[in-house]
């Protein structure tokens, strides 16, 4: 193997590692920006209504 190749070897082994960190911080971006766009839409869902008090404090088991 000649100084060559190997320079060669190098230089693409880490130019995979650069591609694979880049892919890998864009796809984390990506997540966040889908983190925050959920987190919004559960924020604008409209609240239940309440239920009155006495609502589910017994049930009948009898049939």
């Amino acid at each position: 193997m000649d100084a060559t190749s190997i320079a060669a070897m190098a230089t693409s082994m880490s130019n995979t590692q650069v591609a694979s960190e880049v892919a890998t911080t864009v796809f984390k971006k990506a997540l966040d920006v889908q983190e925050q766009a959920a987190m919004q839409l559960i924020a604008a869902l409209p609240q239940p209504p309440s239920n009155p008090p006495h609502l589910g404090n017994s049930v009948d088991v009898r049939a």
